[in-house]
């Protein structure tokens, strides 16, 4: 499904949008190196694409090259930054603080993009009122209360498939407009925006690739071996 990016008011294509996050990290990996300026054709190594695909990408933003300079990083950065929303501050709570709940909370990623984690619940009783990083865990009784006063942008839930659907309506109903969902379920709410992560899908690519790449070996090998008899 096309979404319409407001910037621009243009039509862009999931798949699109779906690389804005890889430029984003990439021109971040390049300011880092202090890396002033790049072209199309340098921006393709790290991307594994064209650079003809990286231009086609860019002009649907407005372009953001100059003919004969390329892209200036932090210029193309800040816009890229800006597009994806990651320029302003975004408020988040997870739900659900076993394993996973708990890696994600400890993890660098929310700050590095603008979003900035302010609680987390469970409804496990062992769970409620222990410290983890630094919050209490919360109750799931008080979700509600919670959001109508702090109001929070995102939900990350990583609660157990059978609660997902429930939690998720809550979360909807309390005013979260989106929820990063590791739950293994799909959700499809009518009022939130929700972007489902299956990792089991990743393993599985990941597997098909490993598979692939050894029969191709195989194929070269073989076809080595009978040139030399």
């Amino acid at each position: 499904m096309a979404r319409t990016i407001k910037k621009t008011e243009k039509i862009i294509s999931d798949a699109v949008v779906n690389r804005l996050p890889r430029y984003f990290r990439f021109l971040s990996e390049l300011r880092r190196a202090g890396v002033e300026r790049t072209s199309s054709t340098e921006l393709s190594v790290l991307m594994g694409a064209t650079a003809s695909q990286i231009r086609q990408d860019l002009n649907c933003f407005g372009g953001f090259g100059q003919q004969g300079y390329g892209y200036s990083v932090p210029y193309l950065y800040e816009n890229i930054a800006s597009i994806l929303g990651v320029d302003r501050d975004y408020r988040a709570i997870i739900v659900g603080t076993g394993n996973l709940g708990r890696a994600l909370a400890s993890s660098p990623v929310f700050e590095k993009r603008g979003v900035h984690v302010t609680a987390l619940f469970d409804v496990d009783e062992k769970l409620i009122d222990t410290t983890f990083c630094g919050f209490r865990i919360k109750n799931m009784a008080e979700l509600e209360a919670y959001c109508e006063k702090e109001r929070p942008d995102i939900a990350v839930l990583t609660v157990p498939r059978g609660a997902a659907k429930d939690t998720a309506e809550r979360l909807v109903a309390a005013g979260v407009k989106g929820i990063w969902n590791f739950t293994n379920i799909e959700l499809t709410p009518d009022k939130a925006m929700v972007q489902n992560v299956h990792l089991g899908d990743t393993l599985m690519t990941l597997c098909y690739n490993v598979r692939k790449n050894e029969e191709q070996k195989k194929g070269t090998d073989a076809e080595d071996g009978s040139e030399e008899v």
